[in-house]
């Protein structure tokens, strides 16, 4: 027949010496209710059956830890012999990880013995954990235009190398991990236009320290200049041939109140002493 034992106080079954014994409190039925909160104030909890259901549906683990400290929280798999798997998170790399481990889960950490594996569905939503299927059919349909100076296009398609090719006295080099270094050589060749990219801008050539501009060559003026502004530097400039006979002037705002004047020539140079005796 069915009993009730009541009491109107806390109520205590206690075997031997209590929790620090070695003596059981067993409870041999089809079913053990409990109706109120069950406190379990041991160091072990073991749940010895085939299935286990659980109504809460969010489960707390490390329950005490108050502040942040070095401690790895999440699930473990008993594989027997091999490493366990473990799924977990791991607080000094602040990640979840998944994971096979030496760890039997006694202490409050999870030694990694290799990454597992994790299986996904296809992404739909930007936010959607990438498959590898979805990542290589991604980069596989991946091409990149690229055109020169002279607008011819080529196409970069996957699997291939777009290299950067110096020309005359301009080298290039790549480096890792995202680094390509042009360099344009101290000697130039193969030059056949220098012009200022602003208009009315001055073209300098300077060399260093007191070296010279050297031309080993023809200098040529192709086209008569206008008479340019006196400054206190010298320009020189070519307009049609006066008394001179050379077409080459200067002009100098220290040299004759700044009036340009023209070069003379051998001939003329000549023609001038005999003809002042």
């Amino acid at each position: 027949m069915a009993k009730t034992l009541r009491t109107s106080s806390d109520y205590t079954i206690k075997t031997g010496t209590g929790a620090s014994g070695s003596n059981s409190v067993i409870f041999d039925s089809k079913t053990t209710r409990v109706k109120g909160d069950l406190v379990v104030d041991g160091t072990n909890t073991v749940v010895d059956t085939a299935s286990l259901t659980i109504e809460d549906p969010i489960i707390i683990l490390s329950r005490n830890n108050s502040t942040p400290s070095d401690v790895d929280s999440g699930i473990l798999v008993n594989r027997g012999a091999a490493n366990n798997a473990a799924f977990y998170w791991n607080e000094g790399d602040d990640t979840f990880k998944a994971v096979t481990t030496s760890s039997d889960g006694t202490g409050t950490s999870i030694a990694d013995t290799a990454l597992a594996k994790i299986q996904a569905g296809e992404p739909a939503a930007a936010s959607d954990v990438a498959t590898k299927n979805y990542v290589d059919a991604s980069a596989g349909s991946f091409t990149l235009n690229v055109a020169g100076d002279d607008s011819t296009a080529i196409t970069v398609g996957s699997g291939q190398i777009l290299q950067f090719v110096g020309g005359a006295n301009i080298s290039t080099a790549g480096s890792e991990p995202d680094t390509i270094t042009i360099d344009l050589g101290q000697n130039l060749t193969n030059i056949e236009s220098i012009s200022s990219a602003t208009s009315n801008a001055n073209l300098t050539l300077a060399s260093n320290g007191t070296g010279d501009v050297v031309i080993n060559d023809t200098l040529t003026f192709s086209a008569a200049a206008s008479t340019p502004i006196a400054s206190a530097v010298t320009k020189i400039y070519n307009k049609t041939a006066g008394g001179g006979g050379t077409g080459l002037f200067f002009i100098n705002s220290n040299i004759s109140s700044g009036t340009e004047g023209e070069l003379i020539s051998k001939k003329k140079a000549t023609a001038l002493a005999i003809a002042l005796g």
